[in-house]
């Protein structure tokens, strides 16, 4: 099955939280089998609504939804991405969105490098209107 970043993110939150398939449907209403199928990416795109019960279901951080409510409309979102996000809770909802704008021309996406350089213009930014 062809997997998906909001497939690997929600799967990464269900995960630490160490809940079932299950145990998410029955406090969301979501049907297992339709989370399932997102956190596989046979679906992707879930509803504003879908999404909104996840979180809740979930206990999810603000950053945690905030990030999965921006891959359910990013669809295009590489999977190793929200796998690097995951492993590296400083990824700020904005740095995770300015990461997936990041083009590597025919290299193998070195996300570390490309935050870095990312975070230093924000901070020159903040710095310049100061």
């Amino acid at each position: 099955m062809p997997e998906s970043a909001l497939g690997r993110w929600l799967r990464a939150m269900r995960d630490a939280r160490d809940l079932s398939l299950r145990d998410v449907a029955q406090r969301s209403g979501v049907d297992h089998a339709y989370i399932y199928r997102l956190e596989t990416g046979a679906k992707e795109s879930p509803s504003d609504d879908v999404i909104d019960k996840l979180t809740t279901a979930l206990g999810s951080a603000p950053r945690d939804a905030e990030i999965l409510k921006f891959l359910a409309l990013n669809t295009n979102v590489d999977p190793s991405l929200a796998e690097f996000a995951v492993v590296d809770p400083t990824v700020t909802p904005s740095q995770f969105q300015m990461l997936t704008t990041v083009v590597n021309r025919g290299a193998k996406a070195d996300y570390a490098t490309s935050l870095a350089r990312i975070r230093r213009f924000m901070d020159e930014e903040d710095e310049g209107d100061g």
